[in-house]
């Protein structure tokens, strides 16, 4: 089920996982398992790809990282296809990325000879790439009526869906607010007036979309798969230059 209306979806480079993970949804949808469990299923996975990652099976870790690329798409189509949405599944989601990522990058630190402060400056980088193609994402949605789960500013506990816990929706919203409320203000102030403008155009997205997790997660198989370790967290480094451009195009041609 798409997160926007037709008129407005978009080639989105990151969401090459979303038909594998409707399918998975689609065998889930009338069992006891739930988009959590699908979420740690996708933590299961990625630790699984580091751990083979750590031992040097390159190929078999980045069919892994694929795999918990497309069951990171599976949990959200659960949740639609359930009509079940929630704010503890949404963070949870959200939290899980975060830690895989520190932990996807300390791992290529580990198995190659990268100083760790590149390895630190590689992961903040990562983040605030998600997070530019996250709040343009949900910019869009909020302004054509798509998935309404994700707010454009996460500035407040919001409140429970019916059939979730209030205390657990505050617990996780306090956990997903430490973790992302630097790189979420630091988006924010850098290009506040976006969430004023029109809808942005398909092209726009499709180009930002390579900064979303999925495109990343791509990108690190890919280099794994041609033995490309030691390079990265220098690419990722460098990757994140098109942060300025992608806002630099916002400003100067879709202007509130």
């Amino acid at each position: 089920m798409a997160k926007l209306p037709k008129k407005h979806q978009f080639l989105d480079l990151s969401d090459y996982g979303r038909s594998s993970g409707h399918w998975i949804a689609s065998k889930l949808q009338y069992t006891d398992l739930t988009p959590i469990h699908v979420t740690t299923m996708f933590i299961i996975t990625g630790f699984i790809a580091i751990g083979f990652l750590l031992n040097g099976y390159l190929i078999t870790s980045a069919f892994f990282i694929i795999l918990k690329s497309v069951l990171d798409a599976a949990d959200g189509e659960l949740s639609r296809l359930k009509k079940k949405p929630s704010y503890v599944g949404r963070y949870y989601d959200s939290i899980a990325d975060l830690i895989l990522n520190f932990c996807f990058l300390l791992t290529f630190w580990y198995i190659t000879d990268i100083s760790i402060i590149y390895m630190l400056i590689a992961f903040l980088g990562i983040q605030l790439q998600g997070t530019l193609y996250n709040y343009y994402y949900v910019i869009l949605r909020n302004s054509v009526q798509g998935d309404s789960t994700s707010r454009v500013v996460e500035n407040s506990k919001p409140t429970a869906f019916k059939g979730e816990s209030q205390s657990r929706v505050n617990l996780f919203y306090k956990i997903y607010n430490i973790l992302y409320i630097s790189f979420d203000k630091s988006m924010y102030y850098m290009d506040e007036n976006a969430r004023f403008c029109k809808p942005f155009p398909k092209w726009f997205m499709t180009l930002v979309s390579i900064y979303g997790l999925g495109f990343q997660l791509l990108i690190m198989a890919l280099m794994l798969v041609f033995k490309l370790q030691s390079l990265v967290i220098p690419f990722f480094i460098g990757y994140s230059v098109l942060i300025i451009v992608f806002i630099c195009i916002r400003k100067l041609i879709f202007k509130p």
